[in-house]
């Protein structure tokens, strides 16, 4: 049955971005890139955790300062799950590198970022 395999990221918004950046890099010492960090997930893909700019329109449509990442065994699934309670996808984009990404909103208002990873390519 599709589900969720755990969570795949926190994304917030924050008045200063690269200054919480670097303050997490100072204070917690976590491995921070110009967009974020990654843990990487024990069995597929990684959970991330980003600062977007406050004014940034891609938690739209919800209104929270905040959207949840969770990674998926698989997408087509977990939507028709989601349509047989009601719920339709705000929007949906496949990713070649990334993986297929869907939308959605809870019923607190929250964006909810569903994300079935690529398949990792076999090693030689």
């Amino acid at each position: 049955m599709a589900k969720v395999l755990g969570l795949g990221g926190v994304f917030f918004k924050a008045e200063d971005p690269a200054a919480l950046r670097g303050w997490y890099a100072r204070v917690l010492g976590l491995e921070v890139s110009d967009w974020g960090a990654m843990f990487q997930h024990p069995k597929v893909g990684a959970v991330t955790w980003a600062p977007f700019d406050a004014a940034t329109r891609y938690f739209e449509p919800s209104q929270a300062g905040f959207m949840i990442n969770f990674i998926v065994d698989d997408l087509d699934g977990v939507l028709a799950r989601a349509a047989s309670e009601g719920v339709e996808p705000t929007g949906r984009q496949d990713d070649e590198g990334m993986g297929k990404f869907a939308w959605m909103i809870d019923p607190a208002g929250v964006k909810i970022e569903l994300w079935q990873p690529s398949k990792p390519s076999a090693e030689a």
